[in-house]
This record gives structure tokens, sequence and C-alpha cells, in this order.
């Protein structure tokens, strides 16, 4: 019985761990992860439609570090807003993320809907053609990232000036790795 269970444990882990590299590949084929999180959320067919929303946490505040500052290659006294959000895909949620943005590389329209709405960084700042600096990736979470995390990353995005707009931190949940049904 002991072989058994040991038989279909390593089975599961392996199957997990393929079908993390697949996310891993998924995540990496696009600048932006809310764009790659709908791909993957329709693939895996975790919610109808495969739409991503991003559930913001209007109370969450979180400082930028002088690291995060130099990052994004603000001053001292240049703002820099944070967006605390679930990124969700129906109601299963694939990832918790730590955006720290600088308002004034955005238009009006754009920071507006950031503050007011559920609507996913990489959507908002499309038109803007941004790039993806990819600065750390960790199995496992990072330690902004909560337990149960899968994966972790850390990035800028970057705008076609070479400013970055934004320094994120992605968790990225288990329910990446079920399969619907």
């Amino acid at each position: 019985m002991k072989r058994l269970l040991l038989a279909g444990s390593l089975a599961l882990s392996g199957c997990a761990s393929g079908d993390l590299q697949r996310f891993e590949k998924a995540l990496a084929a696009n600048d932006s992860a809310t764009l790659a999180l709908g791909q993957w959320c329709a693939v895996r067919g975790i919610a109808q439609p495969p739409e991503i929303r991003a559930l913001a946490d209007r109370a969450a505040s979180n400082p930028p570090s002088p690291a995060i500052r130099a990052s994004l290659g603000v001053s001292a006294s240049e703002p820099v807003a944070y967006r605390h959000v679930r990124l969700a895909c129906g109601k299963t949620v694939l990832s918790v993320a730590h955006n720290w943005y600088v308002p004034a590389l955005l238009t009006p329209e754009m920071n507006h809907v950031l503050e007011s709405t559920d609507k996913p960084f990489g959507k908002v700042v499309a038109l803007l053609g941004f790039k993806r600096e990819r600065l750390a990736s960790k199995r496992g979470r990072m330690a902004e990232c909560p337990e149960g995390t899968v994966l972790s990353h850390r990035a800028l995005l970057h705008v076609s000036s070479g400013e970055a707009i934004s320094l994120v931190v992605e968790c990225y949940t288990r329910a990446n790795l079920s399969r619907a049904g």
C-alpha cells in the first residue's frame, strides 16, 4: 500500500512539475501577465469566459522603498502609486500582485481607471506598448508572496523610451496547476 501511495505521489508531482513548466513558458511568451493568464485560463478551462479581473484592495498601502524607487528611476519626491490586486479568472484567483507604478508616465484616463476600477494594470496600460524585464523568478514564494505561492516573479515594465512605468511582484497560486472539472 505504501508503494502504491508513493508511486501515485511521484506521478502527481511529475504532472504538477510539467504543468508548472508549461505555465512558466506561457508567462515568458508575453510581456503582459494579464494576457498570459487570460490565455492560460482559456487553455485550462478554468472559467468561461476566460477574462481576467483585478480584484483591487483599495485599502492596501505599501510605500515604495528606496530600492523600488531606484528600479523605477524616480526621485524620493516623485509620486509612486501602489496597487495590490488578486487577478482572477471567474471565481479562481490565479495571482496576487503588488504593483508600484509611476502615475506621471500614464495618461490621466489610465490613472483614473486604475484608481477606480478592477481592470488589470496590463489591460489599462496596453496602449503604451510596454515591455517586461524580468528581474527575478522563483519556484515557490518570494518574501512578498503569500503561503501556497507556486511561482513568483519580480519585473519592471518599460515603455519604448526605456522609462520604467511599473515594478511588479507577482505571486502565482496553485490554482494555475489545477485542471477544470
